[in-house]
């Protein structure tokens, strides 16, 4: 089924964080930015099925520089600083969500990102 809407997850692969650590920061920054996206945007996202795609990114810089270009193109988003209670460093800033959206939107910031 196609779907109009998506969100994505983007973590970093440059700081080591074990499986559970990457989907506990992946949660994080899915439920953060679902929380600042429209309420109708967030509804459609709902009925297709909230569709998520996980991405990666090389450094905190280049995180950085797409959490700027969503807020840039007004995308709902969530910059996931960690508390540093298990595996890295207070603050280190592990993951970004984006959306839910529509799928083009998106792309015009992600889609040259490799899947996890």
């Amino acid at each position: 089924m196609d779907t109009e809407y998506k969100q994505v997850i983007v973590l970093r692969t440059d700081i080591e964080m074990s499986d559970g650590k990457k989907c506990a920061q992946s949660c994080h920054a899915s439920l953060g930015s679902y929380k600042t996206a429209k309420k109708i945007i967030a509804k459609k996202w709902e009925t297709e099925g909230c569709k998520k795609i996980v991405l990666t990114i090389s450094s905190e810089k280049k995180l950085l520089t797409l959490y700027e270009k969503a807020k840039e193109l007004k995308l709902p988003c969530y910059l996931v600083r960690d508390g540093g209670h298990t595996e890295v460093p207070a603050g280190t800033l592990t993951a970004l969500g984006i959306g839910p959206e529509k799928n083009e939107i998106i792309d015009q910031i992600t889609g040259r990102l490799q899947l996890l």
